[in-house]
């Protein structure tokens, strides 16, 4: 009996993703779109109960090797946000581009990518409009 429940517990960990090298993180990278995909793959924005969602963009660049090349940087920010959500996300950040990189980079794709700056958004907004807010009036051109 005990066997049987580790074996589900070991499922639910790896339908989860949360040991480290699963596939989704381990894939080649081959095209842009893929450095999106692998960089969302390890983004884990704070809970709730330490920042209100919003959104942040990075801007990163990586070296042939799939390392961060210089320093990230902040782009964007929700502006309604208070210093700690900010604090709180770039923590977020900073900590999602440790745990996917290096980024594994075919040949071809670390050649093409190899300097070349990619803002990355982050987003973690309610997709359903909040109930308390007035709603937005659309404006057309």
């Amino acid at each position: 009996m005990v066997r049987g429940g580790k074996l589900v517990l070991v499922a639910a960990i790896l339908l989860l993703g949360v040991l480290p090298g699963t596939a989704a993180e381990d894939a080649q990278v081959n095209t842009i779109q893929d450095i999106f995909r692998h960089l969302r793959t390890c983004w884990r924005p704070p809970s709730p109960a330490r920042a209100r969602p919003l959104d942040i963009t990075v801007v990163v660049s990586f070296n042939r090797a799939g390392n961060i090349l210089g320093h990230p940087r902040i782009t964007y920010e929700s502006a309604e946000a208070s210093d700690n959500d900010r604090l709180q996300y770039r923590i977020a950040v900073m900590e999602a581009l440790q745990r996917c990189t290096p980024v594994p980079f075919t040949d071809a794709m670390a050649g093409a990518a190899a300097g070349r700056p990619f803002a990355i958004q982050f987003r973690s907004r309610r997709t359903s409009p909040d109930k308390t807010s007035p709603p937005t009036q659309e404006r057309r051109a």
